[in-house]
């Protein structure tokens, strides 16, 4: 079949890699109809290549149709159309129970000391095949696939893969008091749905973002957007009496501008064997704190932070004495698919009222795949998310 794979650093090829199949009892095989790159898949494209070995198979959000199944799995049959949780979960160990399906007890990846495998990410995260692809098998296929019904395009619910989960996850760590307000710290994919979410739920929503088609598709939702610069928190002030926001959701992460003494370190890094690369990347401070120190700076004391954007290795120092003196609230952690996604589903109607339908910048077919990856990592052509679509299997 053919696939997106990572070959090297900012170097993504579309070719053959070997048909997936069932393995264990509990597995599917999809053929996947759209599958989207996702930000934090730039952590893959840029930073994290000694986690990564040439030829790994990319991509966690994927919708598909059900091609195959494994004797233990029951509650799907070949024809099923499915979205497919970006982690691996069982649905029946002490942390499923506690929807906690990211620190899930069956497929946490012990060996590196992390929580549930991911889909196409990474060592630290079981390094299991991900989605861009034409079909893809899927472990857990008994609870982890969510079955939406035939007819509708894939964007009505592709986005329950990853996007809407997480961004939802975000607003309700965000813990925004009735009648309150939200900033929201970048405004690509997942802050994007997140500041749609929390005007849904009747907040108030500030949006700060560095790029202007960013910036000018959440104003037109209703976001009170900023662009950002130097004097931004002051600007956010301004709007909040003074105090700030009750809530911040930092949607950036490591990826965040402004930090040139981590992206020379992480350069630095590069320059090594990738064994050297990964225990300066686990020990050392190679964060990119800026908008997390920016959330720190303009939520109201007493106010909440929710991290929703992926952070890796050893945290920078941290403003402790004012995180503690603020009384600052933190929330944190890959987002629970199953937890959120019966809730979400309702909001998936006719009406649209998170504009999922129209929620993509650009569909291409997944040949075009290296193109995209680049256009989206140097946010160009208004790139904001990006499906991929298989072609016919020759």
């Amino acid at each position: 079949m053919k696939a997106l794979t990572w070959q090297g650093k900012r170097k993504i090829e579309y070719g053959d890699v070997p048909d997936p199949r069932i393995e264990e009892p509990t597995d599917a095989v999809i053929r996947v109809t759209s599958s989207g790159i996702c930000g934090s898949d730039l952590h893959l494209y840029e930073v994290m290549a000694p986690f990564l070995d040439a030829g790994d198979v990319l991509g966690h959000e994927t919708i598909g149709v059900v091609e195959e199944t494994g004797d233990d799995v029951t509650g799907l049959a070949v024809g099923d159309r499915v979205v497919v949780p970006f982690q691996i979960a069982c649905g029946t160990c002490f942390m499923c129970a506690q929807g906690l399906q990211t620190q899930c007890e069956t497929t946490q990846v012990r060996e590196q000391g992390m929580g549930a495998a991911l889909f196409g990410y990474t060592k630290l995260y079981g390094q299991v095949p991900g989605g861009q692809a034409e079909y893809l098998r899927v472990p857990q296929a008994q609870y982890g696939p969510i079955k939406v019904p035939h007819g509708p395009p894939d964007d009505r619910f592709v986005y329950l893969s990853d996007v809407l989960p997480t961004a939802w996850q975000a607003v309700e760590y965000a813990a925004v008091p009735p009648g309150g307000t939200v900033a929201v710290l970048g405004l690509g994919p997942i802050g994007d749905m997140a500041a749609r979410i929390a005007l849904h739920r009747g907040h108030r929503v500030l949006g700060v973002d560095l790029v202007a088609e960013r910036l000018e598709r959440a104003r037109m939702r209703g976001v009170e957007v900023l662009e950002y610069a130097d004097d931004v928190a002051d600007a956010v002030r301004d709007l909040t009496d003074g105090r700030g926001p009750d809530s911040v959701i930092d949607a950036v992460g490591m990826e965040a501008h402004g930090s040139p003494v981590a992206a020379a370190g992480l350069k630095l890094a590069g320059a090594l064997p990738d064994a050297m690369q990964r225990k300066v990347m686990q020990t050392a401070g190679v964060d990119r704190l800026a908008a997390f120190c920016l959330a720190i700076e303009i939520v109201r004391r007493g106010g909440t932070i929710s991290l929703i954007g992926v952070y890796g290795g050893m945290a920078d120092p941290l403003p402790m004495l004012t995180i503690f003196d603020k009384q600052i609230q933190l929330r944190m952690g890959q987002a629970n698919v199953r937890r959120w996604s019966g809730q979400i589903l309702p909001l998936l109607g006719d009406d649209d009222p998170l504009g999922v339908d129209s929620f993509a910048t650009h569909r291409l077919p997944l040949a075009d795949g290296p193109a995209a990856y680049e256009m989206f990592q140097r946010k160009q052509d208004g790139a904001v998310k990006v499906l991929l679509k298989p072609g016919d299997r020759g």
